[in-house]
């Protein structure tokens, strides 16, 4: 017998006193506060059942949500309860029981309960019991805080002015919050870094982050809910981010709170390193030096910390530069010695330290924190990591309050935000922090200086990074007697590095290069010193690793005798890894002249030769993957040939390499909103294409509306399974009412929308002319859906003859208006109701319609549909007399051999039938066979059955 899904936590619900359940709540309050977003207004409608609420505090809750305030609304609710004392409390965990299996995130808190047991103080004293700081150690702990504090209180922020090459901000006034989530993503997908995670802002996190994802604050990631332990050994959280997110001031954010105290506050000693930092240990070490070695001031107590690992907590920043590999799941590391790492004295590899403290092998009890780039997280994967969190970066209005906080004056963020928020491609770019500074440092120039023309400001990334390093020449380039040859080695070395997927270089690379450390150097490049102060170990890497790509490809444009860069192109595409991806993008966006110009005033004219073999390429590329997308692979080979398009501008290249193109088939590939504003502009250029296929590519509403502009030149539209849901409908009404649409087939197929939509479609309907096939299935439309939609389809002008409703929770309710539909359009031949509730008595209305002569149907579905005996009188009466129709599925219904005769009648008298199927009913083997046999009665006839197997 099953059991009760809820009954273990109802077991517990019960066996729990008024002050553990008052515990429970406080332990996940922040959690809840989230969860109950999705179902606050039933949750509140049960309250007031419950007569917990009155009616005006139901209202005051509902009015909240009907604002869109989900987060104000959540709270009130959990403030109201909790005010009303132990019973209503006990109500509303009751509540949430009835509710938690259709709102994903409580129903992840309620499953951890039950799994955790009926005891609630062994995972919620998260913290209880641990000492307080020996006597002895609490001067060593105020001197590490106020080092600490000292240290992180800060941000040094680059600028590209020769004056001020370094700006210094305090941390609490410059850092932008960000989102971060208590999970990861896709952990296997890798993605480039400027397209990574890009898609999914706005819309998609808007409504996920309310549904699905959980937030979760940087205080939260040990000693709360996400991170209950389930043994003593301790605790690990792993945070991922692609690069330029913030995860580096995100854990100087961490050790800066810690040492003001505010967060963790049972953490006695927070120690903080850096991946790369770790590089330079070329001998093994252990973990008293390796922490002496950065905090020496801790001399010789380290044996007293040791004591009290639940006390400690080590982060390690960037696991993604690490140069020695770290296998969790290499087994031999458990069982040879020499691969151990359990006691704080012992010698051994800095990646055995590491990997001992992640696995609890070393100080167990004590806590780590990891950050990575998504591209390395899989190394992780077999370790013991208690939290895994991503940053999303900036959500909604705080990529606005990052440019709030980047320039001083608010006129002048305000313009420049605005002119972002207008350009799909730099907005899209903005949920990073890297980018946004990029942004502000290339952009801010137009909009404080006078002589810049508004119409020349940048709207591709080539044109963003163009002035990005024009800026750096018009600040530094007087004191350079030959900023083209330092550019071009400077671009030699930075396209190694791209080559070699090496970003960080040492002042050996320089020299090899010809280049030397100089103040024209320092302002292009980050200085990063293996420690604060220190002249020793000097490394130099690129602000980001798009800006070492930039400068790599435009290395290419300045080199006096190229080699054969048509060669060096397609050796460089023919990498599967994708790390030449956006190199090879800005190489075509530098051949266009809107992103030369502005360089060209300090390096001299570019190479002229080197641009036209650059089109060339791109134009050998374009014409050789248009007709290859059979594949995954080929798809994404020509959408990124389309960058290339789109990067160089070049209307001419465009149209010379898409004028013949019909189709454009992109099935199944995972698309960003910026691959979307860049079929947008291929699409803009050309007037030859006649069917789009996005089919299953997740575009959402987010991508659709990047492409609102072209939509209507498509004669077919295939848009099934991309999560378009009722908003993307709105965009499509508008291309359909378009005066010159050529949409003639719609495949919506699959993508959640409702009955909210039906009267946009009905709006479309009404004005379009060009539309003949409709497919609508597998969404939940409804009754009420359809009959919006039946209006405009028995318009007499409406040339609908393909309509497809299979699987919209239809029932009889709509059948009348579907009827009438049958009997005035004058178009519909093909109609899909299958895997609907029509029923008999639906069916019986239909069957009035399809009587009538006016009717030309010629396919009809309604398979699925719970039709019985009792209905097949009705449609062989309907088809004796019908003219038209050539095909009818009445599979998987519940007709027995009581229906043989008058099915038996409809094949025979319907003349202009020609495929029946009747599979999986419930006729005898008999009766199957009597109806099977009438296949050969008529040529061309075919009888579909196969016996229900019982």
């Amino acid at each position: 017998m099953a059991t009760d899904p809820n009954s273990r936590i109802t077991e517990i619900l019960t066996k729990w006193d008024d002050f553990q359940l008052f515990q429970l709540t406080k332990f996940y309050w922040d959690r809840l506060e989230q969860a109950i977003e999705e179902g606050v207004d039933g949750l509140s409608s049960l309250l007031t059942f419950e007569r917990i609420f009155n009616g005006q505090e139901h209202r005051k809750v509902t009015e909240l949500t009907d604002k869109g305030n989900w987060a104000e609304s959540s709270k009130l609710l959990l403030s109201l309860v909790m005010e009303k004392g132990s019973w209503a409390r006990r109500v509303m965990w009751e509540s949430f029981l009835k509710v938690h299996h259709g709102v994903p995130k409580l129903n992840k808190i309620i499953k951890e309960i039950q799994e955790l047991g009926s005891d609630p103080f062994d995972y919620m004293n998260i913290g209880r019991g641990l000492s307080e700081v020996p006597s002895h150690l609490k001067g060593v702990q105020q001197k590490h805080k106020e080092i600490l504090r000292v240290q992180t209180e800060t941000l040094r922020v680059n600028t590209i002015l020769i004056k001020e090459k370094i700006k210094i901000f305090q941390l609490v006034d410059r850092y932008a919050e960000l989102t971060i989530i208590s999970n990861v993503r896709d952990r296997t997908l890798v993605e480039h870094e400027l397209l990574a995670r890009g898609r999914d802002h706005e819309e998609w996190r808007e409504k996920h982050l309310r549904r699905e994802l959980e937030k979760i604050r940087t205080d939260q990631l040990f000693q709360s809910s996400f991170s209950l332990r389930k043994s003593e050994s301790g605790s690990s959280a792993a945070v991922s981010g692609v690069p330029g997110i913030g995860k580096t001031t995100m854990v100087q954010r961490i050790v800066y709170d810690w040492a003001t105290g505010k967060i963790f506050p049972d953490f006695q000693f927070v120690f903080s390193f850096k991946f790369r930092d770790l590089n330079n240990i070329n001998s093994r070490i252990n973990l008293r030096n390796l922490i002496l070695d950065q905090y020496p001031y801790f001399g010789n107590v380290l044996g007293e910390l040791w004591k009290n690992p639940e006390g400690l907590l080590f982060i390690f920043d960037g696991l993604d530069e690490f140069k020695d590999s770290i296998d969790f799941a290499d087994n031999q590391r458990n069982t040879e010695p020499q691969f151990m790492c359990t006691d704080p004295e012992c010698w051994c590899e800095v990646s055995d330290i590491v990997s001992s403290l992640i696995q609890h092998k070393l100080l167990p009890g004590c806590s780590v924190l990891v950050t990575s780039r998504p591209t390395a997280l899989h190394l992780l994967e077999k370790a013991e990591i208690s939290v895994w969190a991503e940053i999303l970066g900036f959500v909604g209005d705080e990529r606005k309050e990052y440019f709030n906080k980047f320039f001083e004056d608010q006129t002048v963020a305000a313009a420049v935000f605005k002119h972002v928020e207008g350009n799909e491609i730099l907005y899209t770019m903005c949920y990073n922090p890297s980018y946004c500074w990029i942004l502000g440092l290339s952009l801010g120039p137009f909009f404080t200086q006078r002589d810049r023309k508004q119409q020349q400001v940048p709207r591709t990334i080539t044109q963003l990074y163009s002035y990005y390093i024009y800026n750096i020449l018009k600040n530094h380039g007087r004191e350079i007697e030959s900023p083209r040859d330092v550019f071009l080695k400077l671009g030699e070395m930075a396209f190694t590095g791209v080559s070699e997927k090496k970003i960080v270089f040492r002042n050996g690379d320089l020299i090899k290069y010809n280049l030397q450390p100089s103040q024209f150097l320092s302002g292009f490049l980050m200085e990063l010193l293996e420690r604060d102060d220190s002249t020793q170990n000097v490394v130099y890497t690129f602000p980001h690793l798009t800006i070492q790509e930039f400068v790599g490809a435009l290395a290419q444009f300045l080199t006096p005798n190229p080699k054969d860069i048509q060669k060096l192109l397609s050796e460089a595409d023919s990498e599967k890894d994708g790390r030449f991806e956006i190199f090879l993008r800005f190489v075509a966006g530098l051949s266009s002249p809107q992103s030369a110009w502005p360089l060209e005033e300090f390096l001299s004219p570019f190479l002229h030769q080197t641009t036209c073999r650059v089109i060339d390429w791109v134009k050998e590329k374009v014409k050789g993957q248009i007709g290859n997308t059979a594949t995954e692979t080929g798809k994404r080979n020509l959408l990124n040939t389309f960058h290339y398009l789109f990067e160089s501008q070049n209307k001419a290249l465009a149209q010379a390499t898409l004028g013949a193109v019909e189709t454009l088939a992109f099935s199944g590939l995972r698309l960003t909103p910026i691959d979307c504003v860049v079929l947008s502009h291929v699409l803009g250029l050309c007037d030859t294409i006649k069917c789009l296929d996005l089919n299953q590519c997740n575009i959402q509403c987010e991508g659709l509306q990047r492409l609102e502009n072209i939509l209507y030149k498509c004669q077919k539209l295939r848009l099934s399974s991309i999560n378009l849901g009722d908003s993307g409908v709105k965009l499509l009404s508008a291309a359909l009412r378009n005066p010159g649409c050529k949409i003639q087939e719609l495949d919506l197929f699959g993508n959640n929308l409702t009955g909210s939509c039906a009267e946009d479609l009905n709006f479309a309907l009404s004005t379009n002319r060009s539309l003949t096939d409709l497919n609508l299935g597998l969404n939940k439309l409804g009754d009420s859906g359809v009959k919006l939609l039946s209006e405009a389809l028995r318009d007499p002008d409406c040339k609908i003859q393909k309509l497809c409703l299979r699987n919209n929770n239809l029932t009889d309710s709509c059948a009348k208006d579907l009827a009438s539909v049958l009997s005035t359009n004058q178009s519909l031949t093909d109609l899909d109701l299958g895997g609907n509730r029509l029923g008999d008595s639906g069916v019986k209305l239909l069957s009035v319609a399809l009587r009538n002569l006016e009717c030309k149907i010629q396919t009809l579905s309604l398979y699925g549909n719970r039709l019985t005996d009792s209905c097949a009188e009705d449609l062989a009466s309907a088809f004796s007399t019908n003219r038209s129709l050539t095909d009818l599925n009445l599979g998987f219904n519940r007709f027995t051999d009581q229906s043989v005769p008058a099915l038996r009648q409809l094949i025979l008298t319907c003349r202009t039938l020609n495929l029946i199927e009747l599979w999986s009913n419930q006729f005898s083997f008999n009766g199957g066979n009597q109806l099977k046999s009438l296949q050969g009665t008529r040529s061309g006839l075919s009888v579909k059955y196969e016996p229900l197997d019982l």
